[in-house]
């Protein structure tokens, strides 16, 4: 996804707005104090989840409860984009990784770089299909072929999905073009 598109706002299903979380929160609050009647839905474009902030008080007010504060930087605190997970290995895969040439956290590196290069662009791909299932599932739950365009999403069937989604609204059906877009163009219909 864009960076500048990380996230999109809807009122029903129109959409209000898609950009960075600071213009989206603005131009949700302004709706929002327009005395727009419409029920708010916000999604993260990445996931396709909808994300619920505390839209009460000054616009201020809202991006200090939302926006994340920086760290402040002094001794035992990470830097910023530093993402650690933990791996949980049982005991004789670790006496195996320790008697390897190049010992166990360059054997661990290793593998790790191989299971990336072999995923490829599937793994971006699946994260792009599963974007936009979520976001179907909260916008079109209750709309006529949903089921059947769901499956035509996941077989990246792409004429039929078109053809599913022609009669929703608009703007639902262009941001979930828009999501799946990379996907297409990358990958043929499936078959």
């Amino acid at each position: 996804m864009e960076t500048n598109k990380d996230f999109s706002a809807f009122a029903g299903c129109n959409l209000i707005v898609t950009g960075d979380l600071q213009a989206v929160l603005t131009r949700t609050k302004d709706y929002l104090d327009s005395e727009g009647q419409d029920q708010i839905l916000i999604f993260k474009n990445a996931t396709g989840r909808q994300v619920d902030y505390n839209m009460q008080g000054t616009l201020e007010d809202v991006l200090s409860r939302v926006l994340p504060e920086l760290p402040q930087k002094g001794p035992g605190r990470p830097r910023l984009g530093v993402v650690c997970k933990e791996i949980s290995l049982l005991p004789r895969h670790w006496e195996w990784l320790k008697d390897q040439p190049h010992g166990a956290s360059g054997t661990l590196r290793r593998l790790v770089d191989a299971a990336r290069k072999k995923d490829g662009n599937g793994n971006l791909t699946r994260q792009l299909l599963e974007a936009a299932g979520n976001f179907m599932w909260a916008m079109a739950g209750n709309f006529e072929g949903f089921e059947e365009a769901s499956r035509a999403l996941y077989a990246k069937k792409w004429d039929r999905l078109d053809e599913l989604i022609s009669p929703w609204p608009d703007d639902v059906k262009k941001h979930l073009l828009w999501m799946v877009q990379r996907v297409r163009d990358n990958e043929p219909s499936g078959i």
